[in-house]
This record gives C-alpha cells, sequence and structure tokens, in this order.
C-alpha cells in the first residue's frame, strides 16, 4: 500500500525558518573569522594611503577602509590614521609614519593567531589588548621586535633606524632578534641580558652573543641604535617637555574615550 505524506503549511513555514536560521549563523561564523582577519581604518585626519606590499600605486584611505595582511599604510604631513584590528587593538599613525602589515591573526602550525606589524618610519601610539598564550602580537621597526600583550605604549623609528620604545601601561618583551626565537623571559628588570648561545637558529647563521632581550615596563623607555644596540634605558615621567605634546595628549584623550 503507497503511503502518503502530508505537509500542513504550518510545518513548511517551521522547515523554511529554520533552515533561514542555519545559514545565517553559518554566515556569522565565515562574518566573524574574515572579521578577525581584518583590520578597519577608524580615524583619518589629513592624508593616508594604503597599498599592496608587492604594488606601485598607492589608494587613499578614508574611514571604515578596511586593511588586510600584505598591506602598507602611509600618512602624510600634518596627518593620522588610527587603526582597529579585530575590534581589540588600536594603533594610532602620527604624521609621516609608514607601517606594514605583515600578519593579521594568522593561524600558525601550532594553532597560534599571530599578528605582526612592522614600523618602517614614523611614531606610532598602540593600545593592545591582553592576549592568552594561544595569540601573539608583535610591533617590529628594522632593528628591534616587540612582543605585547595588554599594554599602552609608543614606539618610533627614525630615517637612520633607530628605534625609541616608551611603555605606558603593561610591559613589552623587546629584542634584536625576531621575536619567535624568544621562547622564554628569565628576567625582568631593563638590565639586558644575553640569549643563550651559541646555537642554530632560523637559517644557517650561529647567534651572536651581541643579541638581547629585555622588558620594558611601565613608564619605562629604551632606544635601539641602527646597528640593533641598546643606547639608552631608564625611566620617564608624565611631566616630561616630550609627554607634553600634542601628539601624546590627543591619544590619552582617544584612549578614554568608551
Amino acid at each position: 500500500m503507497k503511503q502518503t505524506w502530508i505537509i500542513r503549511p504550518r510545518s513548511i513555514f517551521f522547515i523554511i525558518t529554520c533552515l533561514l536560521f542555519a545559514v545565517l549563523i553559518v554566515q556569522a561564523g565565515f562574518s566573524l573569522e574574515d572579521g578577525a582577519k581584518k583590520g578597519l581604518v577608524t580615524y583619518v585626519e589629513g592624508m593616508a594611503k594604503k597599498q599592496k606590499l608587492q604594488d606601485v600605486d598607492w589608494l587613499s584611505v578614508a574611514e571604515n577602509t578596511p586593511v588586510i595582511s600584505g598591506e602598507r599604510v602611509r600618512t602624510f604631513s600634518e596627518s593620522r590614521a588610527e587603526l582597529e584590528l579585530a575590534k581589540l587593538d588600536r594603533i594610532r599613525m602620527a604624521p609621516k609614519t609608514t607601517i606594514d602589515i605583515l600578519k593579521l591573526y594568522e593561524e600558525s602550525k601550532a594553532q597560534v593567531r599571530e599578528s605582526t606589524v612592522l614600523l618602517q618610519s614614523g611614531d606610532i601610539w598602540a593600545n593592545i589588548a591582553k592576549k592568552d598564550e594561544k595569540v601573539k602580537f608583535s610591533i617590529n621597526t628594522p632593528v628591534a621586535a616587540a612582543a605585547i600583550t595588554g599594554t599602552t605604549l609608543r614606539l618610533s623609528a627614525d630615517a637612520d633606524s633607530t628605534a625609541e620604545l616608551k611603555v605606558y601601561s603593561g610591559e613589552v618583551v623587546i629584542s634584536n632578534v625576531p621575536a619567535d626565537s624568544v621562547n622564554t623571559v628569565k628576567k625582568t628588570s631593563l638590565q639586558p641580558y644575553q640569549v643563550e648561545g651559541p646555537k642554530q637558529i632560523a637559517g644557517p647563521r650561529e647567534v651572536s652573543m651581541q643579541e638581547w632581550t629585555l622588558i620594558v615596563k611601565s613608564m619605562q623607555k629604551v632606544r635601539v641604535n641602527k646597528h640593533g644596540q641598546i643606547q639608552q634605558t631608564g625611566s620617564f615621567s608624565s611631566s616630561d617637555p616630550d609627554e607634553q605634546s600634542d601628539w601624546v595628549k590627543w591619544n590619552q584623550e582617544m584612549d578614554r574615550r568608551p
């Protein structure tokens, strides 16, 4: 005997509703995944541009312009810009600043989400949320690498690659070797120390005894010369003349936004 199935209108409506809900959930998942790998320009004052690292042409940047891995962002004279990364981390660029977004929350083979920004030249202010062990965030210059978590900092790179780091809250692990090669930190002061060596890392070169790693804590600073050598370390004060600049005060006001 042939069986007859009867589907009532109410059942059809229920099935369609469930299917639409499932589609929305899947799309939301993709959106969150995509959003975690993108940044967004949230503020532009003056002129800013971006380009693919392998391209020649520059594109004008306005508020709500997305930025992704493999892009370079540049500000011009009398210009500022703010980048928001995964809605957690903010990087502000002073006039005449260029940064390369080398990685943006990319998952490594060890299932660690890694972000790496290279400050080519200029001055940036970064407000980076606290990370767990499965997330790494670093801001590098041509002569130093800074591993960051739960930190407010200022980092500058001069035309000759001399770099200066100031930490306003939290702490930063800085070295003149790639951040990935710093597995553990054994000291907690501004006194530099040599990494263990000699041994082979990241290719055929031998670890130099001149390589160093140190921790820079709240209201401390370090300056590294163009050869990757520590030039100056110490504390700084909010009353210092440099801390009264319009750039510092503007960033502090921006950080107080809800």
